[in-house]
């Protein structure tokens, strides 16, 4: 029978004591789960859980004299999996279905080595859309394995591995600090987001005017703007521009205002213009990005693992079947059946007035477009996301929702707009303004794809040329000039998509590997560098200036590409990029140990990384990596007199004496509210969990005051303490008080009594634990005695007695190791 891993790992067998002939290997369960429904008996289908090998951990995994030639192992956690498909694929025919792209071509031919089949014999399919009938076309139709994207992904990986493997150690050394990574593609989206930020620093907005004219014309009143003024335009951008008017201080705006009122003034000129606008082509994996950010306020990641689901398949009445077509693509490209479908629905659904005469076909604008995908597209546009939301979560409902409103909008007429505008001078023409305005006359694509996009001016009032115009008022108005904007998911990746960084499939786990590593955070929906990431960018910057150059990093993707067309040989691509920057690795100077001065390096062992002498065993020097030194504060402990230093712990920072062991004074670090301790007077200060939630502390450690939720200036009636905000609510946390929230005090607050823990049970190895217990103080003692013993414990004893089992096992560990030593 077999047991739940393996089912989950290798998608469900043939029912009916059906042996199956052929072995399909999909990437992820949920695929093979749907797969599995779709082809029936006769075939098995197992997923391989995404990569089965990968180079080493510990090593580099590349043979620098040997054309870069990687070594590969079988990923720790991936040896059951492997040792599975060996035993489902024996006596078998081969079928590898991963996921159509390089990832999946490479996933796919370590699957046919461990398994001993030869990848040039036709055992690949893809499946561009999880559908009964594409999926079992597929089947029909096998390939060999395409080497040259295989070679591709293996140059993609071997160029990430020697960049990780040179820098990630490089900037552990420089900033102290364990996990800091480097990459081709994760360095320089970085770089843009911290020089973005520095361009807002530096930028110095500027003041500037503008003149907004009240014009009457035959009895109608609009506004407009002052265009020209003594055959100047005016100027609104940032600094001076030649020729033009540049309206700087209130003074000279009001001098203007002076100037055009009281002037006679007719209407110079009406034009009306018919404008069109045609609707965008269906996603991208970039713009489906894009448009996910802005609509629906999701991150590249997410957006990116709802899609997957969307692919892989979703049970309806009909049965599995995927809702969209394959999400990692750059094409724009549609198959023309799609396109018959989409026409059909969108006659039934919006109307024939909507239908253009002929399907739209739209082309890949990017030169290098690699189009075995088509765009992402809705498998059948006849699903209308009311007729499928049923059997979605709500996430999946909205972004299968956007997929196929764009979808048919591409293929729906143009949106109609007319543009009216309005030239008004005076009789000289030493002035002229300017209104402007426009009216949607024709719905078009935007009745499926909606206006949330579109800035639409107000209408202008009809008015004849030539009829004379009373300037009811002219109004200064100020402005100030605008820094750049802060970087968006989505301004992110079409800037890195313009720029030719990265592709489809980088965008989002760089993005994601940027959070992660502590270099970017997120503030609302942008996006800014943290200060780790601004020193690491600049470090870079300095010392690897390849690495983070834009047009050299957008070089090495389009070669990479040429690899993927055969165009190329990976390893001459890969020297290409090896070459200057092992030049730029020489220059770095390198740490020193202190006892015998050859080079540090990074280390690492059992219990993390550190940094130890390259000349070991003959010199054994090694120091902590994360290294921070005591900084003082500038207060005097009230205790003692001393300086009060700020230092780093287990448990973050904290402020003691610079007299210890001596005085033993310590308070909590963290930002003062303002607030005072309701119970003891002290301050109270904020302080940042694990996870970067706030919370609320008493600095005397001694008090026991904590809080989840601001402190609010208001107080209780009641009671005096300072009240607190929960949700809209401000409620007390007094427990004395009667009018007390008691949903409000932390499980640590809670009257002594009230257990937050279970009690551990009795230690299993106790009689080789007892001859370590004199060691031990005597309450711990004592308790762990009684524990050994059954007997009931109050909090605080099981507290001890965690303690005391704690130590007791760390000095067993000790003693075994001393015994073996000996």
């Amino acid at each position: 029978m077999p047991t739940k891993r393996t089912e989950a790992a290798a998608g469900k067998r043939p029912r009916g004591g059906e042996e199956a002939a052929t072995l399909v290997v999909v990437e992820s369960p949920a695929k093979a789960k749907s797969i599995q429904k779709m082809l029936g008996p006769g075939y098995e289908v197992r997923a391989s859980r995404g990569h089965v090998v990968d180079l080493p951990e510990r090593e580099l995994g590349v043979d620098v004299e040997r054309d870069f030639a990687p070594t590969y192992e079988v990923k720790k956690d991936k040896k059951p999996v492997v040792e599975e498909l060996k035993k489902a694929a024996q006596g078998k025919r081969l079928l590898i279905a991963t996921d159509p792209d390089r990832e999946g071509e490479a996933i796919g031919w370590h699957v046919a080595r461990l398994l001993g089949r030869d990848p040039r014999e036709p055992i690949r399919v893809e499946f561009h859309e999880i559908t009964p009938k594409v999926v079992r076309q597929a089947v029909e139709r096998p390939r060999p394995i395409d080497q040259n994207l295989v070679d591709a992904q293996q140059a993609r990986r071997v160029l990430d591995r020697l960049v990780g493997y040179n820098l990630s150690p490089l900037l552990s050394l420089e900033f102290r600090k364990r996990a800091l990574s480097a990459g081709r593609v994760q360095s320089v989206a970085l770089r843009l987001l911290v020089e973005r930020e520095e361009e807002i620093e530096a930028f110095q907005k500027e003041e500037y005017w503008t003149l907004k004219g009240e014009f009457r014309v035959e009895g109608k009143t609009f506004p407009a703007l002052l265009l020209e003024a003594q055959g100047m335009r005016l100027w609104t951008g940032q600094g001076e521009k030649e020729g033009r008017l540049h309206l700087k201080t209130e003074a000279e705006a009001k001098a203007l205002a002076e100037a055009v009122g009281g002037l006679p003034y007719r209407v110079a000129r009406v034009e009306v213009q018919k404008r069109r606008k045609s609707p965008p082509p269906p996603f991208t994996t970039s713009t489906l990005q894009q448009a996910a950010s802005s609509r629906l306020g999701y991150t590249a990641s997410r957006t990116m693992r709802i899609a997957q689901r969307l692919y892989e398949g979703v049970d309806l009445p009909e049965g599995t079947v995927g809702l969209i077509t394959y999400m990692r693509t750059d094409s724009v490209r549609v198959a023309p059946e799609a396109l018959a479908l989409a026409r059909e629905v969108i006659g039934e659904v919006f109307g024939p007035e909507y239908l253009p005469e002929a399907p739209r076909v739209y082309k890949n604008r990017k030169e290098g477009v690699q189009d075995a995908h088509e765009a992402i597209r809705p498998t059948d546009p006849r699903r209308t996301p009311e007729s499928v939301r049923p059997y979605l979560s709500p996430e999946e409902y909205r972004l299968y929702e956007l997929i196929w409103r764009r979808f048919l909008a591409s293929q729906m007429k143009d949106a109609l707009y007319e543009v009216t505008s309005v030239l008004l001078e005076d009789e000289g023409a030493r002035y002229t303004f300017r209104a402007s305005g426009s009216v949607l006359r024709f719905e078009g694509y935007l009745r499926a794809w909606g206006r949330e996009d579109e800035e639409e001016a107000p209408p202008v009032p009809a008015v004849p040329e030539g009829a004379p115009a009373e300037l009811l008022r002219a109004i200064p108005e100020r402005h100030f000039t605008e820094p750049p904007p802060r970087y968006t998911d989505a301004s992110l990746v079409k800037t890195m998509e313009e720029l030719g960084i990265g592709r489809p499939s980088t965008y989002a786990p760089t993005l994601e590997t940027l959070e992660k590593r502590g270099y970017m955070e997120r503030k609302g929906r942008t996006l800014l560098p943290t200060p780790l990431g601004r020193q690491v960018t600049h470090y870079l910057k300095e010392r690897f200036p390849q690495v983070v150059a834009y047009e050299f990093t957008a070089r090495m993707e389009d070669r990479l590409d040429q690899v993927e067309e055969g165009k190329a040989p990976w390893p001459k691509v890969v020297w290409e990029f090896y070459e200057p920057f092992l030049g730029e690795l020489a220059q770095v100077p390198k740490k020193t140990c202190p006892k015998c001065g050859r080079p540090l390096e990074l280390k690492v062992s059992r219990y993390g990384q550190f940094l130890g002498c390259t000349g070991y065993p003959e010199c054994t020097y090694t120091e902590p990596l994360e290294k921070r030194e005591a900084e003082p504060i500038g207060e005097a402990c009230p205790k003692c007199g001393r300086p009060l230093l700020r230092k780093t712990g287990r448990y973050g920072s904290f402020i003691a004496c610079s007299g210890y062991p001596e005085c033993d004074y310590t308070r909590d670090d963290g930002q003062p509210t303002g607030h005072a301790c309701p119970k003891c007077g002290g301050r109270v200060l904020e302080k940042r969990s694990k996870r970067g939630k706030p919370y609320y502390k008493c600095e005397n450690n001694a008090c026991d005051f904590l809080s989840f939720y601001p402190l609010l200036e208001e107080r209780c009636p009641s009671c005096g303490w300072p009240l607190v905000g929960r949700g809209k609510k401000a409620s007390c946390m007094n427990p004395a008080c009667p009018d007390h929230d008691p949903r409000l005090v932390p499980a640590k607050a809670q009257p002594k009594g009230k257990s937050r823990g279970k009690t551990p049970a009795p230690p299993s190895d106790w009689d080789e634990l007892k001859a370590f217990l004199p060691g031990l103080p005597e309450a711990e003692r004592k308790a762990v005695e009684a524990l050994a013993q059954g007997q009931p414990l109050s909090q605080e004893e099981a507290r001890l007695a965690k303690r005391a089992l704690f130590k007791l096992r760390m000095r067993k560990g000790r003693a075994k190791k001393e015994v073996a030593r000996a």
